[in-house]
């Protein structure tokens, strides 16, 4: 275990989080998100900071491409012959589209195994168009629809192919997790034997980790200069799949496929629950990492796509081409446009770096 952690050097603000994002209705501001949100380089120095970023929050789904390393790092992708699909699905929070799920589902035969094996629960896709057509059809949801399907599998084959057992992959104990603990304590540069830890959506540990350590981790992959060469490589290929096969990251009109279809290589981003967002920057070596307070994911993809935007990553006409991603306008059921989402004051005077 890497002994050598890295401090995420800052003045620390007090007090409350900033307000970084309003939702207006007509010319009143109706909702307003207060958030936390680091940007830090490999060395652990940061660039810009919003809120107390040395509080500890859980990453979530944000965190799967740090959690996609031993997949490659290990061997485990090369012996079973799997492609920037696999390995963005590895990354993934799919919308359990039939593409997504027919492509977990031939991965797992590689491997010998199948949605049975897989240890997240099912549940019906987070797109609507193929959560209807089961319903019509009567159709229940198997474990391979579950957004995070993708990511269970590359925990499986990196099991199967290191000899360890299949079953309670999900536990704290099994090797598998305390495979990704060592990862994780190594790239966001934190001793994680005795923080908080609670248990995800799909049933695998979460580790609390502060806001930013989490850019940390990520401005490693982003720039991975003080990494092993294996581990490096592996950054490398993780980030080239999510950027190559940006679909089977999220889905159609989600804003980490949409956003990426655009950026291509020069970011990597990834949504997490409860209002958490993180991107690796290759071309500038910078990791970001940003929680939403109250957890709303609007909020997330806002602040993302501001700082974006901010660090160059998304010019003025990319920035037109997303534009609803970007600043959605919000109407009524009627179709008619009723309000906005914005950058409040405090995201919008940021200072160019």
């Amino acid at each position: 275990m890497n002994q050598h952690h890295h401090h995420v050097h800052a003045e620390l603000p007090q007090g409350d989080s900033p307000i970084l994002v309003e939702v207006w209705r007509g010319n009143l501001v109706e909702s307003r998100h207060r958030a936390i949100a680091a940007v830090v380089d490999a060395d652990g120095d940061v660039v810009r900071a919003w809120g107390d970023i040395e509080r500890p929050i859980y990453g979530r789904s944000a965190i799967k491409p740090l959690l996609a390393i031993p997949l490659v790092e290990s061997g485990a992708a090369d012996r079973f012959g799997l492609g920037d699909r696999e390995i963005a699905l590895a990354c993934a929070s799919h919308s359990g589209e039939p593409g997504h799920v027919e492509a977990v589902n031939a991965w797992l035969a590689r491997i010998g195994l199948s949605a049975e094996d897989l240890e997240c629960g099912p549940h019906y896709p987070y797109f609507e168009p193929a959560a209807h057509a089961m319903l019509r059809a009567g159709e229940m949801p198997t474990r391979a629809h579950n957004n995070c399907s993708g990511k269970h599998a590359g925990f499986l084959t990196t099991a199967v192919h290191l000899g360890e057992p299949t079953q309670d992959y999900v536990r704290y104990e099994h090797q598998v997790q305390q495979r990704l603990l060592g990862i994780l304590e190594q790239m966001c540069g934190q001793d994680l034997g005795d923080v908080p830890r609670g248990i995800d959506g799909c049933g695998i540990p979460t580790i609390a980790i502060p806001v930013g350590h989490h850019a940390l981790g990520m401005a490693k992959m982003a720039d991975p200069k003080d990494l092993s060469p294996a581990r490096a490589a592996a950054s490398a290929r993780v980030l080239k799949a999510m950027t190559a096969e940006p679909w089977y990251v999220a889905g159609t009109g989600r804003f980490c496929t949409e956003v990426m279809r655009v950026t291509g290589a020069r970011a990597a981003i990834k949504t997490g629950a409860e209002g958490v967002y993180m991107a690796a920057l290759p071309e500038l070596g910078f990791g970001l990492c940003l929680k939403i307070e109250d957890g709303n994911g609007r909020g997330a993809e806002l602040v993302m796509g501001h700082l974006l935007r901010h660090f160059g990553i998304i010019d003025e006409g990319e920035a037109e081409q997303l534009r609803q991603s970007l600043t959605p306008t919000l109407r009524n059921w009627a179709g008619t446009e009723v309000g906005s989402i914005q950058p409040a004051a405090g995201l919008r005077d940021s200072a160019p770096f």
